[in-house]
């Protein structure tokens, strides 16, 4: 079977693979050696600024050379460190490998060429591989948070804010256990999600990507076998910590936060608090999407139709909430495995085992589940069409909601035996607006409080419901 979207194992790279183009470039296998590259010519650029007299700096053009190895990094380099690893069996020698023979190729300048061929042997020299993939692993998140989720979800978050303020005076009936209760606005409830959100978003970009290289087992323990009157935390904090700048002549970093204390593996707490805050985000949409899947079957929002689209098989009036049905099912896989990796990640058997390599490499299927969850919660939502009619009847049948301004107003007066008065007029009874005015004109309280009363309906018993979803727009 030739391997193609159609044959593929995961819908992310089969049904939904268009969808998820820009994360795959970052996640996928190929982004993960983009990376390893990266951090091995930062390494290298940084070890030829340490001043030795056995490496002295790179010239202009070695650097820029070893810079477009990390700037036009394609698919091609990838399939080729891939036929290394063939024969390595090592996924990172075969990366080392793969740089070694780009500083050594026939068609460099021979000057360049004989430059680094004289220093190739330090390429990852005193790195164990973790120090190569875990700088890797921050890279790939620190690119997926800024370049993919969290302008998807910020996306969602500004659909949020844009009905909170168009619907922000449109009435509509509450429901607590299911039942109809004190009303709010549409916009409110929609300007109740945008501020989850928008916390769990600031979350989302304030945990710190770290990372930590400092040999097999985190203490420099061969470097410091070359050359022990080196400062080498120094040293690699500098590398970790650098930002990257495109100019081949400048400072080649990383740009991430330095792990002082490791064992051989950088202790992936971090990344658990990361994954912890993506699912925090993602619980808050599920939410969401359940909430707007039951409006949409209550009839308060229609879903605008597009031309060739079939709803049901064989019930052709069907136009069924798809697209909270797919972001609900979405979120749920991401927090499977996100939940997991956040557990399993930062417990490592004594100073490293491989239990989680494997984990590791489903970061993308992971993010790939939120952000395909994250589309289609904004197309949903750019479906939806508010039914002020349906809003409105829900209302206008409600007016047992009124027992609680009326039972406020009778204990701010002191009448005694407010709720259970209301409670013998309203509790499991068709409520009519005569049954409570007729109450409310019987009762010795000012005319003014009984007026105000008196003039209240279920759609204008909102509080301060509009004000609030305003404030959120």
């Amino acid at each position: 079977m030739n391997h193609s979207a159609i044959t593929a194992l995961s819908p992310l790279d089969g049904r939904y693979a268009n969808k998820l183009t820009a994360l795959r470039a970052l996640m996928s296998e190929q982004g993960y050696m983009h990376r390893r590259v990266q951090v091995e010519v930062a390494w290298l650029v940084a070890l030829s600024e340490a001043g030795w007299t056995e490496f002295p700096p790179l010239s202009a053009a070695a650097r820029a050379h070893l810079r477009a190895l990390v700037t036009d990094f394609g698919t091609s380099d990838a399939a080729a460190i891939k036929d290394i690893e063939k024969t390595t069996n090592h996924d990172v020698k075969a990366v080392e490998y793969w740089i070694k023979a780009q500083c050594q190729r026939s068609d460099l300048a021979q000057a360049v060429r004989h430059e680094l061929a004289a220093v190739v042997e330090f390429i990852h020299f005193a790195c164990t591989s973790e120090d190569i993939n875990n700088t890797s692993h921050a890279l790939q998140l620190q690119a997926a948070r800024t370049q993919v989720v969290l302008p998807a979800l910020h996306r969602v978050l500004g659909q949020l804010r844009s009905m909170a303020s168009v619907h922000a005076n449109v009435p509509m009936l509450s429901r607590t256990h299911g039942q109809t209760a004190t009303p709010t606005t549409v916009g409110k409830e929609f300007a109740n999600v945008a501020a989850r959100l928008q916390h769990a978003h600031d979350g989302i970009a304030a945990v710190r990507l770290m990372a930590k290289m400092n040999g097999a087992v985190g203490n420099y323990n061969a470097h410091l076998s070359a050359w022990p009157d080196m400062d080498w935390e120094a040293f690699a904090r500098r590398v970790v910590e650098t930002p990257d700048h495109s100019d081949a002549q400048a400072p080649f970093g990383l740009g991430l936060n330095f792990q002082a204390y490791s064992t051989q593996i950088e202790p992936h707490d971090h990344m658990a608090e990361l994954f912890d805050a993506v699912a925090r985000a993602n619980t808050i949409l599920i939410d969401l999407a359940r909430d707007v899947w039951g409006y949409v079957s209550l009839g308060y929002f229609k879903q605008r139709l597009k031309a060739g689209e079939i709803g049901s098989s064989t019930m052709p009036h069907k136009v069924n909430p798809i697209d909270f049905e797919n972001a609900e099912g979405n979120l749920g896989l991401a927090n499977a495995l996100l939940r997991h990796m956040s557990e399993k990640l930062p417990i490592s058997r004594w100073q490293r085992d491989l239990s989680d390599s494997t984990v590791l490499r489903n970061m993308g299927v992971a993010l790939g589940h939120a952000v395909l969850a994250y589309q289609s919660l904004s197309v949903g939502l750019d479906k939806l069409e508010l039914n002020a009619e349906a809003l409105q009847a829900d209302l206008d049948n409600a007016w047992e909601v009124l027992a609680e301004p009326i039972q406020t107003v009778m204990r701010r007066y002191g009448v005694a035996g407010a709720y259970e008065q209301l409670k013998e007029v309203t509790r499991g009874k068709q409520v009519r607006a005569q049954d409570l005015h007729t109450l409310i004109e019987r009762l010795d309280i000012p005319a003014d409080a009984k007026a105000r009363l008196l003039a209240l309906t279920p759609a204008t018993y909102v509080g301060m419901a509009a004000s609030l979803a305003q404030r959120q727009a």
